[in-house]
């Protein structure tokens, strides 16, 4: 059916049922028509009827734009200091160009999260102050700087979808009452009172300003371990465990949503039992973590001495520094196990590894948690120096930290070095479509760096300080399961894996080729860049050394199709020489967050999963349930959206390994089971995970049969 025909049909259609509201429009998705087919059109009917029923009614109109900017900055609803970077005519000549695309929304509920979550309001909350086209364009000007080239550019790439900043920062940017344009963050704690102090007070500081936030615990010492040499007096990791929870509670965002927090612990701590109890469903109220997400950090020695169904060690943290003269953290437990084993002076314990992920997989299958970072996996792929010793809520960011260190009045002696995700994704469906791929890449890797650029987290120094010396970014991807479908590919299949391998090569490549760019413009790279593999070429040996290229007629006619050049082993080659003369701008570039509502209103499929259901229920508050179907999925494709609990966890974790090979940071992995499966299952799939050189494994979900088709909240923070 041609557009122009279908166009008539839906217009027949919402003059026949004229009497029916968005709501149950948007409810006939969930029943099909007499031949047994999904009623699609009766979802572009519920969006339409939305603007007609509710958004034009509660619009409030201006005459002109200049009317309405003048309005907007009188009243304090825009920052006048970003407009002040452009001429009138050049904003006139932006927002002109912006609403020539005719943007529409492809889905009820995409408009419905963009005008309920994401647009100005008046300050009674009542009545709308812009339009999809007016946020594009002061998030364009506000990103850019005054740069007239990137602005134009940015609001190219974010009206057409194939670019979509994160949520904090699509909502915030350029309002005068706004929040920080990044909403995750990453602390280390040490083993001192002053640091553990510190932390909770920035745990308040930065969830009162809308951040969800991770911590390392690995370098407490454990229960019962000495302070100041007197025996059996420390309380380990539990306490501080619910002094951060309480602190996230406390701080929640003027009541909008509590406060999120993550702790990682490694897996050979002593507490690490503890720990991991306090998800248990009949945990002791005394211990009992609500709210607060866990993570565990596991070597690879781990899961050899499980191998092999040996014990393995839990060595004291504060013993471990006293040895080696570091933190916990700092130190690789797979290298130096056996010598920790036997040296008298660090206080051990053992439990058997096998019964350790036995344990793990219980609680996983309770819970959803831990989240597991395989740890020597990410520090191989580390192309920075430094090890990377935790993640963060959604598990992707995977960044080296520095220690703090603080002087008894609870000043700092040193500011260490904190991590903030500065995020944004592609649409690969749309980026495939795009004229130019790597400028498309290249201008989101411009609007991510502004976000690190303008974002200035005061209140803890050591984030300030480690976004000023990283300028460390995170481009992810979504609607890989969207893009495959349309194309008619399986998710998973041999031409899906072909598909991603040589996907994010390409994206790889302009990311390195755009941060050199920047480097080179502005004859800065990030602190510590001659450290790095970028800066020895090690990184690029992988490239130069061998020929990437399609491993399928398919996939190879698809990128010829598509007009998207796969770089070359010269083009790599080249590139290694340009980063060697000029360096790097962004200490990281890549991580794939598991992306929530950006991707209803950009119409995709979440990060680069499988769909959990063809026809998606969500709950949006007052509203009720809503319905949204799948990112280009029509009557006559429906086998090709097979979803994740079908698919399986091998397919999902196939594909994301091949996504993993040209991603400095991390994926976030969600794995899912049918209601049959049992902990064995789980433990298959985390073995399987570690052996196919995946780094991260975020939520782990068993699919209830009371539930199929609904959606359970994921990262409260973090789910872009």
């Amino acid at each position: 059916m041609s557009t122009t025909t279908h166009d008539r049909d839906l217009e027949a259609i919402i003059r026949e049922d004229t009497d029916l509201d968005y709501h149950a429009l948007n409810a006939m998705l969930n029943l099909y028509d007499a031949d047994g087919r999904i009623q699609f059109e009766r979802d572009k009917q519920a969006a339409r009827q939305f603007f007609l029923q509710y958004v034009n009614t509660n619009t409030v109109f201006f005459h002109d734009l200049e009317e309405k900017l003048r309005y907007l900055v009188e009243h304090d609803y825009y920052e006048k200091e970003v407009l002040d970077q452009y001429s009138f005519a050049f904003i006139q000549q932006l927002s002109q160009a912006a609403y020539q695309h005719k943007f529409r929304f492809q889905t009820f509920l995409g408009a419905f999260k963009f005008y309920t979550s994401y647009t100005l309001k008046t300050f009674d909350g009542k009545r709308f102050l812009e339009r999809f086209e007016d946020r594009v364009v002061m998030v364009a000007l506000f990103l850019a700087r005054g740069d007239e080239k990137l602005a134009m550019a940015l609001m190219e790439e974010i009206i057409t979808g194939r670019f979509q900043p994160a949520t904090p920062t699509f909502l915030n940017a350029g309002k005068k009452q706004r929040g920080e344009l990044v909403s995750c963050f990453l602390l280390r704690i040490e083993d001192n009172m002053e640091s553990i102090g510190r932390s909770i007070n920035s745990a308040l500081q930065l969830s009162k300003r809308g951040g969800g936030v991770a911590f390392s615990l690995t370098n407490i010492r454990e229960s019962g371990a000495p302070i100041k040499k007197i025996e059996n007096q420390s309380s380990g990791v539990i306490p501080v465990m619910k002094l951060l929870e309480d602190s996230f509670s406390y701080a929640n965002q003027l009541g909008a949503r509590q406060g999120a927090g993550a702790v990682y612990l490694n897996a050979h701590h002593p507490d690490i039992y503890r720990f991991l109890d306090t998800k248990r469903e009949n945990a002791d109220e005394k211990i009992r973590i609500k709210t607060l997400s866990l993570g565990v950090v596991v070597p690879d020695i781990t899961f050899e001495l499980a191998k092999t169904n040996e014990d393995m060690y839990l060595f004291s943290p504060y013993d471990v520094e006293q040895v080696y003269g570091v933190p916990f953290t700092e130190i690789s437990v797979t290298e130096k196990y056996h010598e920790m084993v036997d040296d008298a002076r660090i206080k051990k314990s053992k439990i058997n590894a096998r019964e350790f992920f036995q344990t793990l997989a219980e609680i996983q299958f309770e819970s959803g948690y831990p989240y597991i970072m395989f740890e020597d996996t990410v520090n191989r792929a580390n192309p920075i120096d430094g090890r990377i010793t935790m993640s963060n809520l959604c598990s992707e960011i995977l960044q080296v930290s520095e220690p703090t260190t603080y002087n008894a009045d609870l000043s700092y002696d040193q500011v260490g070095k904190d991590i903030s995700c500065n995020l944004g994704s592609l649409n690969i469906a749309l980026t495939m479509d795009s004229e130019n791929f790597g400028q498309t890449v290249e201008t989101a890797i411009r609007g991510l760096t502004a976000v690190s650029e303008t974002s200035d987290i005061d209140s803890v120094p050591s984030i300030a300080r480690g976004n000023d010396m990283s300028h460390a970014i995170g481009l992810g991807q979504m609607n890989l399961h969207g893009y495959l479908a349309r194309e008619r590919i399986h998710y998973g299949s041999e031409e899906g894996l072909d598909f991603t391998n040589m996907y994010f090569y390409t994206v790889a490549y302009h990311c390195v080729r755009a941060s050199m760019e920047i480097a080179k413009e502005r004859g800065r790279t990030f602190a510590g860049f001659e450290k790095s593999k970028y800066a020895s070429g090690e990184y690029f040996d992988k490239y130069t050394e061998q020929e990437w290229a399609p491993a399928t007629a398919r996939i190879a006619e698809l990128f010829a199709e598509a007009g998207v050049s796969i770089p070359t082993q010269q083009d790599w080659a080249e590139l290694k020489a340009q980063v060697a003369e000029h360096g790097m701008y962004n200490q990281n570039l890549q991580a794939v967050p598991p992306t929530g509502s950006i991707s209803y209103i950009n119409n995709s499929t979440s990060s680069i999963h499988p769909v959990a259901s063809r026809i998606e229920i969500r709950k949006e508050g007052k509203i009720g349930r809503v319905y949204y179907p799948a990112p280009f999925m029509t009557n006559d494709n429906l086998e090709y959206y097979e979803d994740a609990y079908e698919i399986g966890y091998e397919k999902i974790i196939d594909t994301y390994a091949e996504a993993t090979k040209h991603v400095d940071q991390g994926l976030s992995l969600t794995l899912f089971f049918k209601d049959t499966a049992t902990t064995r299952d789980v433990n298959r799939a985390q073995i399987y995970a570690w052996r196919k050189g995946i780094k991260t494994i975020y939520y782990i979900r068993i699919r209830q049969l009371a539930l199929q088709g609904t959606e359970v909240e994921g990262c409260v923070s973090c789910m872009l």
